[in-house]
């Protein structure tokens, strides 16, 4: 029987806590007063605890629950249309999944918010997750399932499940493969199920030859993210399924890491989920948008090829389906808006040297003017950071740099110490200097509802939007920011640029920020440094230049070329020897406008 769900409940369990409130929910509910069974106590406890349980058909949807938490644990979600059983429910008022993907011939991209479900698609197509169709007390069996599906689906998931299909998954979270206590080597024949043949060919065909006797616990992020993906491409399988692989990866790592998977989806099917839009819109064929609310449901689209179903995600409409899931489209036309950089200076700095024992980097002197965001752009290991901290006096030149006389706010990389504390979101981000600011990124960035969570327990995403907040709250000159697009997603990225373009401009202070994005840069940058020379050896890095300009030398360092989609104006990589990349190379327009 298929069940039309008109209002959902969520309650998020890392953040209810009934020994805490005394089940306010439960007594404020007028349907509760009226002795009816509306909110009643989970007959399953989980440590220990017993949790509220909503009725989802009983519920009038008054938000009475949702106003007197007084940990903000409930979300009532009225859907705007009606919704056939979900795929896949995690349990009682908890995150479920409509609508199904599946692989095609090529390269298939996911692209969606952060919590929308992406990740959980993934696992239940290669096999992790059994549907349960929203029925999550019931001990699903693959058996069982067969005869409620569509016969697309029903034969893609028998032929998994007995063999005739062989799946290879490069998971999201690649920390967990800090815990093996061997070697690269051992790590891709163990765990990755390679041979030494094949070790040696991913390994040489990747670059990462030299990695191969490390211990794994000793890599970087980086490293560890390459050697994912490697082992994963390298499997033998039918069906590749690749989640999140830029994380930790610089422009041209990400670049080339697509033009492999690129190249893969000519013999395999490959599924490719990631927040890089650009390099989503280099390796795919085809497309789902993911939509919904996050956390609480998420929904697919119907597949769709890669300009037009990117386009319908920036504009926030699905055609076909005649769905508006966002009231407005993310816009990329700030790259006409300030061809000028402003003459208000704001810090004007020398030219300055580090000399490291196996690392040299040179910085040609430059200014920062006022209502300015400068890009920092380059390859990995050339010297981005310090440079940020040389600004910032963490790090000093070898030559003496008096210190300018304005107030700086640094947000790191890294963000290990933040992700440690137990403090609570509140708690950290305190009392803001610039409370007009703080107010508009906590709205725009959505992080109120974090505010009783522990730092320790959020995602990567809400911890740099959290820490986003709280630099850019103090009252600073210049704010440096190093990677602040890292595990955010593309609507957040795009959201934090035009909100940082905004305060930057009515506080008239400056911003600089180093990133991978190339999007993301885009949308927020009207002038560029651009870093070159050789990684980990000797880097350079030029003054503050036009963002044209600095676009133009930087794609040409990377050798390729970028022209912008001619209706929602967004950047786009050419293909290698195109007609398009061989007619802007000539011409030595590298970022075609």
């Amino acid at each position: 029987m298929v069940v039309k769900v008109r209002r959902i409940a969520i309650i998020d369990r890392g953040l209810c806590s009934p020994g805490k409130c005394g089940y306010q929910c439960m007594k404020i509910c007028p349907l509760n007063r009226m002795k009816k069974e509306c909110i009643t106590l989970d007959k399953h406890k989980v440590d220990g605890i017993s949790y509220p349980k909503i009725d989802e058909d009983m519920c009038i949807g008054c938000g009475l629950c949702v106003k007197k938490c007084p940990l903000d644990a409930i979300k009532i979600v009225n859907l705007s249309g009606e919704l056939e059983e979900p795929i896949f429910q995690y349990g009682a008022n908890a995150f479920r999944i409509y609508g199904m993907a599946l692989p095609k011939e090529g390269a298939v991209v996911f692209i969606g918010r952060n919590g929308i479900g992406k990740s959980t698609m993934v696992r239940i197509l290669g096999g992790q997750l059994i549907p349960n169709f929203g029925e999550y007390e019931k001990n699903m069996e693959w058996k069982n399932i067969f005869s409620r599906l569509p016969v697309e689906t029903r034969t893609y998931f028998e032929s998994v499940t007995g063999g005739k299909i062989r799946v290879s998954v490069k998971p999201q979270r690649i920390d967990h493969l800090t815990l093996f206590k061997g070697s690269v080597r051992e790590l891709m024949v163990e765990i990755g199920g390679l041979n030494d043949d094949e070790v040696k060919n991913i390994t040489k065909e990747m670059n990462i030859g030299i990695l191969l006797d490390r211990k794994v616990g000793n890599l970087s992020g980086g490293e560890l993210q390459k050697i994912a993906v490697s082992a994963a491409m390298a499997k033998e399988s039918d069906i590749t399924y690749i989640d999140e692989f830029s994380n930790y990866l610089d422009i041209g790592e990400r670049l080339n890491t697509g033009i492999k998977l690129r190249k893969l989806s000519e013999t395999k099917k490959i599924i490719v989920v990631d927040h890089d839009l650009a390099i989503l819109d280099y390796i795919g064929e085809y497309v789902y948008v993911y939509y919904g609310k996050k956390n609480a449901y998420g929904v697919i689209s119907k597949v769709k090829g890669i300009r037009n179903g990117i386009n319908e995600y920036i504009n926030g409409y699905l055609k076909e389906e005649n769905v508006r899931f966002r009231d407005y489209d993310l816009n990329f036309g700030y790259h006409s808006e300030a061809k000028q950089r402003t003459k208000k200076k704001i810090l004007e700095y020398p030219k300055l040297k580090k000399d490291y024992k196996n690392f040299q980097l040179e910085v040609e002197n430059g200014v920062l003017n006022r209502s300015e965001i400068v890009g920092v752009v380059g390859r990995n290991a050339l010297g981005k950071t310090t440079f940020v901290k040389m600004l910032a006096g963490e790090e000093k030149p070898d030559e003496e740099f008096r210190h300018p006389g304005i107030k700086i706010s640094y947000k790191p990389q890294y963000l290990i110490e933040h992700g440690k504390s137990n403090q609570s979101v509140k708690m950290f981000l305190g009392t803001p200097d610039l409370k007009e600011v703080s107010s508009e990124l906590v709205k725009r960035l959505d992080i109120s509802h974090l505010y009783n969570k522990k730092m320790s327990n959020l995602s990567g995403g809400e911890l740099q939007a959290v820490v986003l907040v709280k630099a850019l709250s103090k009252d600073a000159d210049l704010y440096l920011l190093d990677e602040p697009s890292a595990f955010m997603d593309i609507e957040q990225r795009l959201e934090f640029a035009h909100v940082l373009r905004q305060i930057i401009s009515k506080i008239e202070k400056s911003a600089m920020i180093i990133d991978h994005d190339i999007l993301f840069l885009d949308a927020v940058s009207n002038a560029l440094i651009v870093f070159d020379g050789t990684q980990s050896i000797k880097g350079h890095a030029t003054a503050p230049m036009d963002k044209k300009k600095g676009m133009d030398l930087f794609l040409k360092n990377m050798d390729l070329t970028m022209r912008r989609d001619k209706d929602t104006q967004r950047p786009r990589i050419n293909k290698k020897d195109s007609v398009l990349d061989k007619k802007q190379r000539e011409a030595g327009e590298y970022y075609g406008e």
